[in-house]
Formats: C-alpha cells, sequence, structure tokens
C-alpha cells in the first residue's frame, strides 16, 4: 500500500491527468482539479455521493463489504492511505457498522452506498454500535476510535468499488449451500415417506445421461438413504413417481451447478485489485480500468435466483403429494382421524405462498439498461439487487424446506418403515425433537417456524445427519 500510495503522491506533483485524483469525476472528467484542492476534493467525493436511500443493509452485509473492501484497499491497486485501511480494520473489530441505506447502486460500482461506509469514518453520517443507530462520531467515540483525516483520493478508492454487491453475493452463496444441503435431506425424508422408487438415482441411471450437477445430487441423496429399508430389499409403491421425486437430482443438481458458476465469479473478487485508476507500483503507473465491473456475478446471481425457484418448486411438490392418499397410499392429509380432521392440508397453501414468493424473487435482474453521467456510465450489472435478493429468497426458502420436513417427518410416522437409513433416521429425530407426531389438528406453522430458525438456518439439521452419516 505504501509503495502504491507514493505513486499517486507523485501524479499530484506532477499534475499528470489521473481520474479522481488531478481530474473530476463521471461526466467532468476532463475538469482539472488544482493540487490545493485535491484533498477537500476527496472529503467532498464522499459527500457528494453519499445518497442512497431506503432501508438500511443488514450489518452482517455492511461487514462483508468493508471486508471485501479492506482486502482490495491492502493489494495497493487503489492507491489508498495506510490509514483509511487500518480505520476500516479498527471499525470491524470494534463493531462499528455504518448504516447504509440499500438503495443506491445499480453495479456500475456500489459508489453511492460505499460512500456512507466512507463518511462513517471521518465521523460523519451514522453508525450501529452495541446494537444502537447513533451518529457516527458517537459511534466511533463510544468504541474507543477517532476519525481519520482523509488524503487526495482516498474517498474515491473507499467508494469506488462493487464490495458491497460481492460481500452480500459471498454470504448469498454460502447460505444457498448450506440449504441446498438440507432440501437434500427433506427430500431423502420425503422419499422414505412416499417410499419412492429410487432407480432414478441408482448409479448406473446416472451415469448414462451424466448431467452438471446429477451426479452431486443422487449421491447424496443415496447416502442419506443408505442402510434403510427404503434403499434395501423393499420394493417401491409405484412403478414410476411424480417428477418432483423422480427427477429430484436433477433439479437440485442444477442448483449445484448454478452455486458452482456463483463461485467461480465471486471467489476471485474477494481480494482483487478493482480500482479504476488501478495502481501498479512497480511500473511507476495509474491505468484506466473497468475491472469494478462484474457482469459475471450478476448473470450467475440470476442462475441461482432461477435455480432456487425451480428446487422450491419440486419442494412443495413433494410435500403435497405426499398428503395424497391415491399417489401415497398414506391416510388423507396425513391425518389418521378420518374426514373430520385437516390434517397437514391448510400447510399447502402456505408451501405455494412461499414457492410464488421465491419465483417472484427470481425475475432477472442482470440486464437491465441504465444511462448516467451525461451517457459515460450506460451499461450497469444491477449485481447488487441480484444478490441482496437472493438472501430475501433463501428467508422463504428456508421455511419451505422446513414445511417438507414438517410433512415428510409425518408420513414417515404412518408409513412406518422397518428401518430408516443413517441420514433419513437422523433427520427424522431431529424434526421429531421440534414437531411432534400430529394426533389431532393444531397450527403447523408454528412448527414449520420452529423447524426452519433451529434446524435449518443454524444448520443443526446437517450437522445430526452429518454425524449420523460419519458414524454409519
Amino acid at each position: 500500500m505504501a509503495a502504491a500510495r507514493a505513486v499517486v503522491d507523485r501524479a499530484l506533483e506532477t499534475g499528470e491527468p489521473v481520474y479522481g485524483l488531478t481530474r473530476g469525476l463521471g461526466a467532468r472528467v476532463d475538469e482539472r482539479i488544482e493540487p490545493a484542492d485535491a484533498k477537500e476534493f476527496s472529503l467532498r467525493t464522499l459527500r457528494g455521493r453519499a445518497m442512497a436511500v431506503g432501508e438500511p443493509l443488514s450489518s452482517e452485509i455492511v461487514r462483508a463489504a468493508m471486508t471485501v473492501r479492506l482486502n482490495g484497499l491492502c493489494t495497493g491497486g487503489a492507491g489508498a492511505s495506510v490509514t483509511v485501511a487500518d480505520a476500516i480494520a479498527a471499525m470491524l473489530n470494534a463493531g462499528v457498522h455504518p448504516v447504509v441505506p440499500g438503495s443506491g447502486s445499480v453495479g456500475a460500482a456500489d459508489i453511492c452506498l460505499l460512500a456512507h461506509v466512507g463518511l462513517a469514518l471521518v465521523g460523519e453520517g451514522e453508525a450501529e454500535f452495541a446494537g444502537e443507530r447513533v451518529p457516527a462520531a458517537e459511534a466511533l467515540t463510544r468504541a474507543g476510535l477517532a476519525p481519520i483525516e482523509l488524503a487526495p483520493r482516498d474517498g474515491l478508492a473507499i467508494c469506488s468499488s462493487s464490495a458491497v454487491s460481492i460481500g452480500a453475493a459471498t454470504l448469498a452463496l454460502l447460505d444457498a449451500r448450506d440449504l441446498l444441503e438440507a432440501v437434500q435431506v427433506a427430500a431423502a425424508l420425503s422419499m422414505e415417506g412416499f417410499r419412492a422408487n429410487l432407480s432414478p438415482i441408482d448409479e448406473r441411471a446416472v451415469a448414462a445421461r451424466p448431467a452438471p450437477g446429477q451426479e452431486w445430487s443422487a449421491s447424496g441423496l443415496r447416502s442419506l438413504l443408505a442402510g434403510g429399508e427404503l434403499a434395501g430389499s423393499a420394493a417401491p409403491r409405484r412403478l414410476q413417481d411424480p417428477l418432483s421425486f423422480r427427477c429430484a437430482s436433477q433439479i437440485h443438481g442444477s442448483l449445484h451447478t448454478a452455486l458452482e458458476l456463483l463461485t467461480a465469479t465471486v471467489v476471485p473478487e474477494l481480494g482483487a485489485a478493482a480500482d479504476n485508476p488501478l495502481v501498479i507500483a512497480q511500473d511507476n503507473e495509474l491505468l484506466g480500468t473497468g475491472n469494478f465491473h462484474v457482469p459475471a456475478m450478476a448473470l450467475a446471481l440470476d442462475a441461482v435466483a432461477i435455480a432456487l425457484a425451480q428446487v422450491a418448486a419440486a419442494s412443495s411438490s413433494r410435500s403435497a403429494r405426499l398428503s395424497s392418499e391415491r399417489l401415497s397410499g398414506l391416510p388423507a392429509n396425513l391425518t389418521p382421524m378420518g374426514p373430520g380432521r385437516s390434517g397437514i392440508a391448510p400447510l399447502h397453501k402456505t408451501a405455494e405462498s412461499l414457492t410464488v414468493d421465491i419465483r417472484h424473487l427470481a425475475t432477472p435482474l442482470s440486464f437491465d439498461e441504465y444511462t448516467g453521467a451525461e451517457g459515460v456510465e450506460d451499461v450497469s450489472s444491477n449485481a447488487v439487487q441480484a444478490a441482496v435478493r437472493i438472501r430475501e429468497q433463501l428467508g422463504h426458502f428456508a421455511r419451505l424446506v422446513a414445511l417438507e420436513l414438517v410433512c415428510a417427518g409425518h408420513a414417515v410416522e404412518l408409513a412406518e418403515p422397518e428401518g430408516l437409513g443413517a441420514g433419513t433416521g437422523a433427520a427424522y429425530e431431529c424434526v421429531r425433537g421440534l414437531s411432534a407426531p400430529l394426533r389431532d389438528d393444531r397450527p403447523l406453522g408454528v412448527d414449520v417456524e420452529r423447524l426452519a430458525r433451529e434446524a435449518v438456518t443454524n444448520r443443526r439439521l446437517i450437522m445430526l445427519v452429518d454425524a449420523a452419516l460419519a458414524q454409519s
């Protein structure tokens, strides 16, 4: 960082044309900034761009964005002062989180969002500390920190980045990976209750058509079911099951493939020098770049959102098929109490509602057009919207997975198999610990919320299943 900063300082001294240092920003790129004004211009860069509005981003996303930006600054590519990096690290360590309104970026760098982070560094704007939203200067004081003074170009170095998009995308990726594992477990438990035909996940069937992600899902389902009656000699109930059962590995595999694409686009961003201009310290040079632009990541985020909608539809359908006496051979609505009881039937409306919400949030965002700065900024990626909306999708998705687990647990209870697989057996015990058998009608939404909160989103379900598989 020190070597790169020396290049910036020399450019300022010589008056070399440098975007955001000796020349203006955006449409004013041809206007000269006098060296005497460069320091004040750095602060005005933040003040003039901290114009985001709306509900603040979560502190988790803000922390992720700050970490990504800190990584980028430490490469030296921004030419920022070491003081800036130290201050961001200190705020992260102290738990001082700038308040960043959520609407203000179209993915051509998250400038208007990150400017709010920059303001907090200098003691302006607002920040969250110890659960309270207070003026940033107060938050810094309470944390034992002090505002920093910006050097020339530091303002642009802080905010000219896609760090919010990248941070939110990384969090979405990690959560989506966990929930894909959870829906695999839910599907396997549904197969136990439905007494599904397992020939579609037979190794030979999968090898005949090695589609992306299919082997990963099929192998995982086989592992979860291994050791149980269904995976042994027991005959399936039907010659051909509904597609939500029969094609589970293809559907789940599509999400796995989309997540691999997202991983490939996110990982290079986490420690990249994606600045404009970019400091090449060894050559004493500043290069104009478009490295802040992340269209591939935005496209991958859209793919994940669409794949989530596909998986959600299959999960919802499996839950509904379990309660069909004609298809499952189990009591209608999974209640042994007769036609005077509703059983799980009303949960199907909830499942459909969650599926509609997930599908609505799957609308592609990466190709919406935008033109700003008098036509200079004439493309955008909308990456931040694509990343943040997946996190909203995943909230609905976690509840849908929990709902399938509740239905599958009741189905297994009624099917009374002689033995479950090691993985599905652990899943069943986890479900039963949080959702009692259905002896009579009762509100089941409470069970769904409890399972989502205490077993799905906190990875407890996955940890219990993994432990059982390791011991089998």
